[in-house]
């Protein structure tokens, strides 16, 4: 059969193409006659959305109704490859329930009653009310979120043109936590060189399902072609723990016992590097002092992993050190000690010293930073489109209220305040919320308070491909054009070396759609701001970022993903040698051959800080790296954790049809003891259930997981109708995890207690 535009509409839209509600959705693709596929015969530089890793991709439009999806070769480190979500990226265009038309809502919120309408009567809608809330309640009363990443900034940007601090990303329903601990110890953020790695520690990180098509390839080529060692530490027997040398099937919410009792064992058995602690850190004797007493032993007692394993590995690490590192990624357990958590991940990094060295970590190489050392501008740099004299800003954001979260203030804040704020008014109350491309009803703990939350509001509107969960509770939907349909700024990809990359229209816009960076332009001139957005194309942000160089412009048009330079890390002699031997102007190489003097942290005392005085001040008691015991569950529960799975995005991909395909629901993964116990067996529909709500689903019993345990992958059993293929199909995390906001990171909690019962 031929995979075309009019038999994807057939296939995908059997049984699903009409809302649950009242047949066809108004405003769908599904309510409109097919077309050929307008688009280039040859092949467009892109970016990737399938998920948030955003990888380069090369796509083009065959004999007007195929469309072929490729990763781009320029983009080494990513392989040249797109991943099982990368490749459905074409369902997604054709899929007959996006959304292609504005939508009103005409019923109750959340009834799912849709009135479709045109641009200019939303935007009418949107301005009139946004202003009669900032008239009688102030502009700050109006919240603005987005999901991170490229054009989140022309949402916020919007919010301050309107006179709003409230912006948020959702990085609080995400592992924020490593990024704040980073920055609260080196000043800033670090990434991992998986692909030179000799011997890899990793915490649940599951690169092999939430995949990073560089990352994961990198860690791949070293397991492969490296002979890297990789131990993992978690509850449930992953695919990278299926691919790791050893897995350690640790107690939920115990990892920083392991990785403190490493940091013990490293400096107890004077493994550690002296030099480099010498040289780059402060606070070391207070932290010797402190895990003195975290010995693998007393780790053990509480993480269920061996003494005698701690010991070795800690050893092994050691021996493979600084081509060596403890990957401080994303985890299957979070819990309310992620700050400390996280430090105590780069605390062990940081013993072994393998900051700048190949196989370890190291600070990201951009424009300004190699240029420096090149002593010549070796590279280009992209910069920034500003307005003069915006709106000074008088109200403080509603989670600047603690100042132990002051790190989060400027780097997306903490998301789930929106419900605190709206609910019982802290500090304030939000009455109208403006959401793009982001799932609260999904990705927020406690599903019921989102729910009570946005039934209070004056206002909501939703720019989304979908009628996701959340933009069910909308007022108005404005429709984004998928990423297929898109053009978009340039984006600074640079990491050893600068780089950038860029998201190109691949076919024209299908229905009537818009990018999300028009949609805020078009919102502001209809609530007269249209002169805080003054560039009138793409085409102009992309000269203003490159300051009208037409061969930066060019390159990056052209090719889709540039780098410049050569890699770059500051410890590496090599590195360092073909660095110099490139740029004859260079800075001079210290005795040994290195950089290493040069390396610098923007932290209060100018060194790594094992110690912080500024944590201790926003944050008493916090200074210092610690144990703290954490309940996450009643005596009689199970503990519940949730993880990503290869061919979803959490909530943000199940309505694609390939993707739905191949995996419709989630289901519940039991020990086989405790199925026993409860005489279920794979297959039985089983409900889990505890103080913060109930979900059903399907058992999957397996010895892959701890007997205390159950896992689910995260993302499914949404309570909209309207998106009927989906709708009610397996565990809704967000339903059984209680509204709790971890200290200093701001973080959801993501594990938590449940019962079990078979149906």
């Amino acid at each position: 059969m031929t995979l075309n535009r009019r038999t994807f509409l057939k296939g995908a839209g059997v049984g699903t193409a009409g809302c649950a509600l009242s047949g066809i959705l108004p405003g769908t693709l599904a309510a409109y006659e097919t077309q050929p596929l307008n688009g280039l015969g040859s092949f467009t530089h892109s970016v990737c959305e399938m998920c948030s890793t955003r990888c380069p991709i090369t796509a083009r439009v065959v004999d007007g109704k195929n469309l072929s999806i490729l990763g781009n070769r320029n983009a080494k480190s990513f392989g040249g490859a797109v991943c099982a979500r990368g490749g459905a990226g074409h369902s997604q265009l054709y899929d007959p329930q996006r959304l292609v038309k504005p939508l009103k809502r005409v019923g109750e919120r959340g009834e799912g009653k849709w009135q479709e309408i045109e641009w200019d009567e939303a935007y009418q809608y949107i301005a009139t009310k946004m202003q009669a809330i900032k008239e009688q309640h102030g502009p700050e009363s109006v919240a603005f979120s987005s999901k991170s990443g490229s054009l989140a900034n022309h949402l916020f940007h919007l919010a301050k043109s309107f006179g709003s601090p409230n912006t948020f990303t959702h990085a609080t329903t995400c592992p924020v936590a490593y990024k704040v601990a980073a920055k609260a110890m080196f000043g800033g953020s670090l990434k991992r060189d998986l692909s030179n790695s000799k011997y890899v520690i990793n915490f649940g990180h599951n690169l092999y399902e939430g995949i990073n098509m560089s990352e994961t390839r990198g860690l791949m080529k070293a397991q492969t072609e490296g002979g890297c060692k990789l131990v993992v530490f978690e509850p449930r027997f992953s695919i990278v723990a299926d691919k790791a040398d050893e897995w350690h099937a640790i107690k939920p919410g115990t990892d920083v016992t392991v990785a403190l009792s490493l940091c013990h064992v490293l400096i107890n058995d004077g493994l550690y590097d002296k030099a480099f602690v010498e040289r780059y850190v402060s606070g070391f004797e207070e932290f010797a002092a402190q895990v003195a007493s975290y010995t693998p032993e007393w780790a053990e007692t509480i993480s269920d992993v061996s003494a005698k394993d701690i010991r070795r590995i800690a050893h092994e690490l050691a021996a493979a050190a600084p081509h060596a590192l403890v990957d401080f990624g994303h985890r299957t357990t979070f819990t309310t000690e992620e700050f400390d958590m996280r430090r105590a991940i780069y605390a062990v990094n940081i013993l072994i010293g393998n900051l700048e060295c190949k196989g370890g970590l190291y600070m990201a190489k951009k424009a300004k930073t190699y240029n420096k050392f090149a002593g010549e501008h070796a590279t280009p740099s992209l910069a920034k489109a500003s307005v003069k004299s915006m709106p000074e800003i008088q109200a403080q954001r509603i989670d600047a209220v603690d100042k132990q979260f002051s790190m989060l203030w400027s780097a997306g804040g903490i998301y789930q305040s929106i419900l605190d704020a709206t609910l019982e008014s802290k500090p304030y109350p939000i009455r109208g919320w403006v959401i793009s491309r982001s799932n609260p009803m999904q990705t927020m703990t406690d599903r019921a308070k989102v729910v009570e939350a946005m039934q209070r509001m004056e206002l909501v509107v939703c720019c989304d491909i979908y009628v996701s969960e959340t933009a069910a509770y909308a007022d108005i939907i404005l429709p984004e054009s998928t990423y297929l349909e898109r053009d978009e700024e340039f984006v600074d990809k640079s990491g050893k070396q600068p780089a950038y990359y860029v998201r190109q229209k691949v076919v024209e816009t299908i229905g009537d759609t818009k990018p999300s960076w028009l949609i805020w332009k078009e919102l502001a001139q209809a609530m007269d701001l249209g002169q805080y957005f003054p560039w009138d194309s793409i085409e102009t942000l992309r000269m203003l970022q490159t300051k009208n160089d037409p061969q930066m412009y060019k390159a990056i048009i052209n090719d889709g993903y540039v780098s410049y330079g050569t890699p770059l890390l500051l410890r590496d002699t090599k590195a360092v040698a073909k660095f110099r031997a490139r740029h004859p102007q260079a800075l001079a190489a210290d005795a040994d051959g290195s950089y290493a003097s040069q390396i610098k942290f923007k932290t209060p005392s100018g060194k790594i800080e094992l110690y912080s005085d500024k944590v201790e001040q926003m944050a008493p008691g916090r200074g210092m790296i610690q144990y703290r015991e954490v309940t996450l569950k009643k005596a009689d529960e199970l503990f519940f954790i949730q993880g990503k799975v290869a061919v979803h995005t959490n909530g943000a991909s199940h309505a694609v049809p390939m993707l739905h395909r191949l995996m419709p629901e989630n289901s519940v993964w039991i020990h086989p003891l405790t199925a026993g116990l409860l005489n279920i067996k794979s297959g039985d529909r089983i409900r889990l259930y505890n103080d913060t709500g109930l979900e059903e689903s399907v058992a999957q019993v397996t010895p892959g997981i701890r007997p205390d345990t159950v896992f689910t992958y995260m993302g499914f059993g949404s309570k909209n109708k309207e998106m009927a293929k989906f709708h009610g199909k397996g565990v809704h995390c967000g339903n059984l995890l209680p509204h709790v906001t971890s200290p200093v990171v701001g973080m959801n909690l993501h594990t938590t207690g449940v019962k079990l019962l078979k149906l």
